[in-house]
């Protein structure tokens, strides 16, 4: 098992879980069976985060754009989102849960169910874990725009007084840090429209294995390599050495 540096643990880490479908292929299944295998996976990575001591997961699971995919393969990944949301490994592990995104477009049962299990987890302290469904970054910065202008509009406040803060303040992750590291996993090398405000300075990490087969070794490699990482934030080298060395 790949050692990490336990004092250099991210503290919010985001996934974009990609190769469910590919994976199924290379099977000869259908792309459901793809993300029915994906269940597993999260089950691994949020007993790992609670072991290692990483306070906000945050996993991309259904995108705005993904409504365009056959309607037999959203209505299996609506499904999948009610069968996979089972309270025990949020209460197992102390871990607070939380959606993000378009709520209101998802089918009703599975509102109900977000509902429910952010309701009853609410109390949970070890990690929050969030979903991303019906999401786009797009999307998100848009909304917030909207909420700004209408504040200006009603005198809340002077659009003089917009700066980065107002904007995070309006974002649908205001509750939680920007990531410090994102995954994505399924060898393709894009960001695809997601949490674009609040990577501006994470990590980025990129690797061929599809999500069913993401375990907790591959999850470590991830954050080593993060760990081999300095983060700069802008400044120079030197500067960030001194900073980091405080």
């Amino acid at each position: 098992m790949t050692e990490l540096d336990m004092t250099r643990i991210p503290k919010h880490i985001a996934i974009i879980m990609d190769g469910n479908g590919r994976w199924a292929a290379q099977r000869g299944k259908e792309r459901s069976y793809g993300h029915q295998a994906g269940i597993e996976p999260i089950r691994k990575i949020v007993s790992e985060c609670t072991e290692l001591g990483v306070k906000y997961l945050t996993l991309y699971t259904f995108s705005t754009e993904n409504w365009s995919r056959p309607i037999q393969e959203v209505d299996a990944l609506m499904a999948l989102v009610i069968s996979a949301l089972e309270e025990e490994i949020f209460q197992k592990n102390n871990v607070r849960f939380q959606a993000i995104g378009e709520i209101d477009r998802l089918p009703v049962s599975v509102q109900d169910k977000l509902n429910e299990v952010m309701a009853n987890t609410a109390g949970n302290t070890t990690m929050t874990m969030t979903i991303a469904l019906s999401y786009s970054s797009r999307w998100e910065i848009t909304k917030a725009t909207r909420e700004i202008a209408a504040e200006v509009k009603t005198g809340v406040i002077d659009v003089d007084d917009i700066d980065e803060k107002t904007l995070d303040s309006h974002m649908v992750t205001n509750f939680m840090p920007d990531p410090d590291l994102l995954i994505r996993t399924g060898g393709e090398i894009r960001i695809s429209n997601y949490l674009l405000w609040q990577i501006a300075y994470s990590e980025l990490y990129f690797c061929d294995t599809y999500w069913p087969d993401f375990d907790e070794e591959e999850f470590r490699k991830a954050i080593a390599s993060y760990q081999s990482r300095q983060r700069r934030f802008g400044k120079t080298e030197e500067q960030a050495e001194v900073e980091t060395n405080k």
